[in-house]
């Protein structure tokens, strides 16, 4: 497939890329620390507040074990815990997709995510309009440049960042993957559309499909890698303290957070799900 350059992705801090704490690409300064800004008065709704009607999962090839939880050191991506059991059913999807203005299947990608880490991780309340949120800004859900995503979840163009060599304000990452996942074997590029680097893919890289391997060119993938990024730290997504710093932890900036917020609000309000403070 033809590679989708991202122009306008998410932009973290050159001191959290490097120590693979982003998992987008990359700003040197001028975003913030995150303190400025203090906590949101208003976070997007918690998994418990945006019910999803579901259906039995279809079999997939190589589908994993029942999940159990964070990736472990050393873990090879494609082994990791697999989806839920379940999964949205069609006619919610088509009905809240409608409602909120999003992609239908770029929707049963996120509400997939928010799904199986209701079970694996239910103290975290992760919930689709956040990753909806990032979804948006790092790739208008898989959209960028005509692009889309396919029905098997797969973006129908790869979409890859600028490398991170250091110019342009960008943190200098050497490559970490070979050029796997981005097709530069000097520099690493923000991939697929949550913009992964790839070495916090490797860290975090999920097998959301249940088709027995971790593509971060994969929606499906890639929201369940984001929901368990965000999750990580014990943090609870209901918490505005703890909504605000997993949103900083995938890109340390103010002006991401105030982006993600507000897409994530206008697919909660659309979808007519309820709006806690």
């Amino acid at each position: 497939m033809k590679p989708v350059v991202a122009a306008g992705v998410a932009l973290v801090s050159a001191v959290g890329a490097a120590a693979g704490l982003g998992a987008a690409a990359v700003l040197l300064a001028g975003q913030g620390s995150g303190g400025a800004g203090g906590e949101p008065a208003v976070i997007p709704p918690g998994a418990a507040d945006v019910p999803i009607d579901t259906a039995p999962r279809k079999a997939a090839p190589g589908a994993s074990a029942a999940p159990e939880g964070s990736p472990e050191p050393g873990e090879s991506a494609d082994d990791r815990p697999g989806p839920a059991r379940d999964e949205p059913s069609g006619d919610w999807l088509a009905r809240t997709a409608e409602a909120a203005g999003l992609p239908e299947r770029a929707l049963l990608s996120y509400a997939a995510a928010q799904l199986a880490l209701t079970e694996e991780l239910p103290e975290c309340g992760v919930s689709w309009p956040t990753l909806a949120g990032i979804g948006a800004v790092e790739s208008r859900h898989g959209t960028l440049d005509g692009g889309g995503v396919g029905p098997d979840g797969r973006t129908t163009g790869d979409i890859i960042g600028i490398p991170l060599d250091g110019t342009g304000g960008t943190a200098a990452i050497p490559d970490t993957d070979g050029g796997e996942h981005d097709g530069d074997a000097r520099w690493d590029r923000a991939v697929g559309p949550m913009q992964f680097i790839p070495s916090t893919w490797e860290q975090w890289g999920a097998d959301g499909n249940g088709d027995g391997a971790a593509d971060p060119h994969s929606l499906d993938d890639a929201a369940l890698a984001a929901a368990r990024y965000l999750c990580a730290d014990g943090r609870d997504l209901t918490d505005p303290a703890d909504w605000r710093e997993a949103v900083l932890s995938y890109n340390r900036s103010d002006a991401y957070v105030a982006d993600v917020m507000d897409n994530a609000h206008t697919y909660a309000t659309g979808s007519r799900t309820t709006v806690t403070p």
